[in-house]
């Protein structure tokens, strides 16, 4: 394994569904490592990895009693990552999940399986040169950061839509940087709306983590 190998742990607990945290790995530039991590919530040697990327999921990060078996694990590895400073990008469930482990709130809302409007709100190399309109799969959102958290986006129906660690190099964004063209069919309720696939580039999410991470090295 190479020191610049980047972590893509797959917390989606319906097997049928893990279909975009491969996609997080083919828009990653550099090398990666997939891990489906509900079925085998061993905790990884994060030492072996620059960095560490945490998908989405159809579970919620409020449920501790049906998924703690894995979301305990997961919360360490947040907390790790902080402590030792290994970069960290949480996408959807993964933004939800860091907030939870460091004491914030998140709740559920309305499901929203569209384009949506983006406002950024602090600095966040992760979002440079990336459009607002982005795409969503969602039905939970964060209404109290975590300890250390500080917004960077925010959209008409969340204020906390987007955030990062005020030191540690940990970044989180609601939206899904992963969902393209190529797996729009995959939902059954995705409704784009007003936009389409043209009027977003949100994959550069992903570039812009891995320049972080060779930035560390």
């Amino acid at each position: 394994m190479s020191a610049s190998t980047i972590l893509v742990l797959d917390t989606e607990v319906k097997p049928d569904y893990r279909f975009l945290g491969p996609e997080i790995v083919r828009h990653t530039p550099g090398e990666t490592e997939y891990r489906a991590f509900v079925p085998d919530p061993e905790p990884p040697a994060l030492e072996e990895y620059a960095g560490v990327v945490l998908s989405g999921s159809t579970a919620s990060v409020y449920d501790r009693e049906a998924h703690g078996e894995w979301l305990d694990p997961e919360f360490d590895i947040i907390q790790e990552c902080i402590a030792e400073e290994i970069p960290l990008l949480g996408v959807c469930f993964g933004h939800q999940a860091v907030n939870a482990a460091l004491g914030g709130e998140v709740v559920g809302d309305t499901r929203r399986a569209t384009f949506v409007g983006m406002e950024r709100t602090g600095e966040a190399p992760i979002l440079d040169g990336v459009d607002t309109v982005v795409p969503v799969l969602h039905a939970d959102v964060v209404t109290e950061l975590g300890e250390g958290m500080v917004p960077t986006a925010r959209t008409a129906y969340n204020e906390f839509f987007c955030s990062r660690h005020a030191d540690a190099p940990v970044w989180t964004v609601q939206f899904h940087p992963e969902f393209t063209a190529a797996v729009r069919d995959e939902p059954s309720d995705w409704n784009p709306g007003e936009h389409g696939f043209d009027d977003t580039n949100s994959t550069r999410v992903f570039a812009n983590f891995r320049e972080q991470v060779d930035g560390r090295q």
